[in-house]
């Protein structure tokens, strides 16, 4: 195929000069220059053309390009930038972006917890939020009577549970199944930290919801000692809340750890003056009875354990004092963390 190139300069031109819009323009670019334009026709020519004539067609395609370019950048100056609700519009300013949002308050808390006992050889292992009543209940030693197993205080599902007939599935209602379940996966030694959403039917109000955040701990090896745990525990705290954190251990009764414990800090450290221990999580030696309930051998191992609730570490830490804000979605409340 023949091209008169010099003939399609002259059109390109007046073509050009005839421009007065931007959209005038992209239909002008997109004659020229565009996948199917007058330049890209002219190269696709060149696989039926004479050896002798392709040389001349190439370099002619190559200086029409240039010449539509050249067009375009000396049309672009001239053209009339569009109105808009009769206000003019410089379209080579950027655009207005959205606001960005940012890693959400309960979220950066649990990072940071869990970021503290990864720094000191701990590993982070997720695990369902739906559970069985052996998981949740029976291999942490959780008696059969036990008021936590009531309705009242657990989340029931319609489902029934594959490993036990007659018995249904339920939302955990604390991250304390995960030491069953790792332990039955995994022989020790062990050091696994264990975060998630748990679920309990409590009425809402400034220090309860429904759903909530934990964090739970677990330590297994043949030595494990509370005098260990206790100083895992205190220095989590002088890393979480700041060197002069004040703490106490006092004891407490959990079914799946003897001796057991709960762990206080001094409130007015934090600046808080309503009270001057606030507790913060609950900890102690797991019970042999919940290593027989995973099969390991008896008294081979011994282990510690301690969970806290994340909504409680960042109320404290951040001097929050209804647990709904987190939830409420207030961008007032939100972006100040």
């Amino acid at each position: 195929m023949q091209w008169n190139f010099q003939e399609i300069h002259t059109q390109a031109q007046a073509e050009a000069q005839a421009i007065d819009s931007p959209q005038a323009m992209e239909v002008f670019r997109l004659k020229y220059l565009g996948k199917k334009g007058v330049v890209a026709a002219v190269f696709a020519s060149l696989g039926g053309a004479l050896p002798t004539d392709k040389a001349a067609i190439g370099k002619g395609a190559n200086d029409l390009r240039s010449f539509v370019e050249q067009l375009i950048s000396e049309k672009s100056s001239n053209v009339s930038v569009p109105k808009i609700f009769g206000e003019q519009v410089d379209t080579s300013l950027p655009g207005t972006g959205e606001p960005l949002g940012h890693t959400h308050i309960l979220t950066q808390t649990m990072q940071e917890i869990i970021a503290v006992f990864e720094g000191m050889g701990f590993v982070t292992i997720e695990t369902p939020e739906v559970e069985t009543e052996f998981h949740n209940f029976t291999g942490l030693n959780i008696p059969i009577d036990h008021p936590s197993r009531d309705a009242f205080d657990t989340f029931y599902l319609d489902a029934e549970d594959p490993s036990s007939k007659g018995r249904r599935l339920l939302l955990r209602s604390h991250t304390s199944p995960g030491q069953v379940r790792i332990m039955k996966q995994h022989k020790p030694p062990m050091a696994v930290i264990v975060p998630g959403r748990v679920y309990r039917p409590d009425a809402v109000d400034a220090s309860h919801s429904f759903m909530f955040h934990q964090v739970e701990g677990l330590l297994v090896d043949d030595k494990a000692q509370f005098s260990e745990l206790k100083g895992l525990l205190t220095e989590f705290c002088r890393r979480f809340f700041g060197p002069k954190v004040i703490m106490r251990f006092r004891p407490h009764f959990f079914p799946f750890t003897e001796p057991s414990a709960e762990v206080d800090i001094n409130a007015e450290i934090l600046g808080i003056q309503r009270k001057k221990w606030l507790e913060i999580l609950g900890c102690g030696m797991v019970n042999p009875k919940v290593f027989e309930q995973v099969g390991y051998p008896k008294g081979k191992y011994k282990g510690f354990a301690f969970g806290m609730g994340v909504e409680r570490m960042a109320m404290l830490k951040y001097g929050i004092n209804d647990i709904r804000l987190f939830y409420e979605n207030d961008v007032r409340f939100l972006k100040q963390f």
